[in-house]
């Protein structure tokens, strides 16, 4: 039986649709599955090895006692692995049930000098403590590291008071814990709406609308069924980790009592295990209730926080999807297919360049797309794509933050700088008052350099084509330093007139003069060669009739000039928007966003995020929004003014 032509692409359309929306869905709700196992299993593993040292600063001990509590704490635990505590204050090494730790080695004893990374390992906690307290950048006060074979090692500070004065390090070997697959709700979300098309599609024969239908239905039902389980599954295994983690924090609560009473010791106040539940800068989570159990509120809200995240991922891949089964069930691939065959010998000429093109240009971009998906951060790089995926979280964050204006402490309304729409806004502002120059000056200066018998033309031409010739960030470092307070050349050009010197970075207005008087230097000779180029290729008679004509010559301007100029400076106010809009060299050597990140621009913000935040995936979603801005702007310019047909 040969299937007709329109059932034949829409059920190709259909799984390969599937295939896309399901299937990504399922890949992000494994890799949703084991980011929250691979979360428990940290924080108990946190949980414990806090356990340990809070018991270890409690007793005070550094001698046998501290060495007789830590072999019975081991003995205790589920996943025996090893313990070792070193004292930073003579490097000593005095307790380990390391098999490495025994015979000549045993503890106490001074590390020896291969065991420096041990040594090294405590020195960086210890700076990370007191910068804390004091104040400074937030560093992370508990060091987690995968060994070969899934162990975790955790090092953790022993402290006396606000002092750190050792270290403590455990591995727990426990492997990692199985994930849920959802194999079976898999196989359903694809085979159900693949027989019921083929189903319903005997019965709608070649009618293509209704086929269309059908498989779009069959789709959706395909999506929601499989999306809803997936989500409420995520939901529940969020909910679940609280659990496992509480338990396991009340179990340690329960173990050091059992071990304090067998040397028939009490400690006061009692152990709080929710303490222990922390994250790597030693912070309580907040999940846990005082005696360790789960705050049903928290946990509540952290399971909905996971449904909204899977939710927007799997939107994310049913927009996929549907537009795959768009382009396979009308057609498209079959006209891309063809077009391949008949043209091959020309697809063969240029998949060289092709190619290099899709190495050196697509893959980067649509790597960066990717990354603006995921929650990537400088602790994470290391993780695939799919461990990190948070759909449209990033995008959410940017785009619904509309705290535009903000009270200060006194009481005062001032703008947020660092809110996506002041800076969206600044930009818009920067573009077209840059631009706005650019044209106007350029344009003037072209037709001054194209009126006829004009002394030392070329000698103009090449001295008004120098700024654009410079690297331009020479040129920004050195109009940076023309504004200088006390060196600058313009405050003492005004001193001369009896003006105060002023401080132009101190206020947004002065400081976005700067570097709109910067790059309006830089971005006008570009508009004088291509005004110039243009007026050059009008033909002279068409002048002429006009005078004869008795047009004045700001007719001849309007009516023959503006026109004939449209074709080429339309096209160079595109380009010249998109250079300028991403001009990231101007503002960051001259202004450096000064004030408070008042003049920042979208591009030099994203690279703010990026390279000094380490927010990677943030910084992806902002590079993701500015392309398409200007996407958009170039399409709608180049269908507003028809300028670029004829190329």
């Amino acid at each position: 039986m040969i299937i007709p032509s329109h059932r034949k692409r829409f059920l190709v359309g259909l799984a390969a649709a599937l295939a896309i929306g399901v299937g990504g869905s399922w890949l992000l709700l494994r890799g949703a599955h084991g980011a929250v196992a691979e979360d428990v299993r940290t924080r108990q593993a946190i949980v414990s090895t806090l356990a340990l040292a809070d018991l270890l600063q409690r007793a005070g001990d550094e001698g046998e006692k501290t060495r007789t509590l830590v072999a019975a704490w081991q003995r205790q635990q589920p996943n025996r692995g090893e313990v070792r505590v070193l004292l930073l204050q003579g490097i000593q090494l005095v307790a380990s049930t390391a098999a490495r730790d025994t015979g000549e080695k045993a503890a106490p004893r001074r590390l020896a000098k291969e065991e420096k990374p041990f040594f090294d390992a405590g020195q960086r906690l210890r700076s990370a403590v007191t910068s804390n307290l004091e104040g400074g950048a937030s560093k992370p006060e508990i060091e987690v590291v995968e060994r070969a074979g899934g162990a975790l090692e955790l090092s953790v500070p022993l402290q006396q008071g606000d002092d750190v004065i050792g270290l403590v390090q455990v591995v727990h070997t426990r492997p990692a814990p199985p994930q849920d697959l959802r194999l079976p709700a898999l196989a359903l979300a694809v085979l159900l709406p693949l027989g019921a098309l083929w189903l319903v599609g005997r019965r709608l024969g070649e009618r293509r609308g209704a086929q269309a239908l059908a498989a779009a239905a069959c789709l959706a039902a395909g999506l929601v069924g499989f999306g809803m389980d997936a989500v409420g599954s995520l939901e529940t295994a969020r909910r679940g980790a609280h659990d496992e983690v509480a338990r396991a924090a009340r179990l340690q609560a329960s173990d050091l009592d059992d071990l304090l009473a067998s040397f028939k010791t009490r400690l006061e106040p009692p152990f709080q295990p929710a303490r222990w539940d922390a994250d790597l800068f030693r912070r309580p989570r907040g999940f846990l209730t005082r005696d360790g159990r789960v705050d049903p509120a928290r946990a509540e809200a952290d399971g909905r926080t996971g449904a909204s995240d899977a939710t927007s991922q799997i939107w994310a891949a049913a927009l996929l999807s549907m537009a795959t089964l768009a382009v396979i069930g009308l057609g498209g691939l079959n006209r891309l297919g063809r077009a391949l065959v008949t043209h091959r010998q020309a697809y063969a000429y240029v998949a060289p360049a092709m190619v290099g093109t899709l190495v050196l240009v697509f893959f980067p971009f649509f790597y960066g797309v990717a990354l603006s998906f995921t929650d990537s951060n400088i602790y994470n790089t290391s993780a695939p794509l799919s461990e990190l995926w948070v759909g449209l979280k990033n995008f959410k964050a940017i785009l619904s933050d509309f705290d535009l204006v903000r009270r200060g402490a006194d009481g005062s309304l001032g703008f947020n700088y660092l809110n996506f729409y002041w800076t969206f806004l600044f930009t818009v502002a920067w573009t077209v008052t840059n631009v706005a120059f650019g044209v106007t000056f350029g344009l003037l200066l072209a037709l001054v350099l194209n009126t006829k018998g004009l002394a030392l033309r070329s000698i103009y031409r090449v001295l008004l084509i120098l700024p654009w010739a410079m690297p331009n960030y020479i040129t920004a470092l050195i109009w940076k330093g023309f504004f200088h307070r006390q060196f600058g050349v313009v405050n003492q050009a005004l001193a001369m007139v009896g003006v105060e010197p002023i401080s132009w970075f101190d206020q947004p207005f002065t400081s976005f003069m700067t570097a709109l008087a910067t790059n309006a230097w830089l971005s006008f000779p570009f508009m004088v060669v291509v005004s110039l180029g243009a007026l050059q290729s009008i033909p002279a008679d068409i002048y002429e009739a006009a005078r004869v004509d008795g047009a004045s010559r700001w007719q001849q301007f309007r009516a023959i000039t503006l026109p004939s100029l449209k074709p080429a400076l339309v096209p160079a106010v595109i380009l010249s928007v998109v250079w300028t809009f991403n001009m990231f060299n101007i503002i960051y050597l001259v202004t450096a966003g000064a004030p408070d990140g008042a003049t920042e621009i979208l591009v030099t913000q994203a690279y703010k995020f990026a390279f000094e935040k380490y927010q990677y995936g943030y910084a992806a979603a902002y590079a993701t929004i500015i392309f398409g801005i200007l996407l958009v702007y170039g399409n709608v310019q180049n269908r507003v003014t028809h300028a670029t047909e004829a190329i």
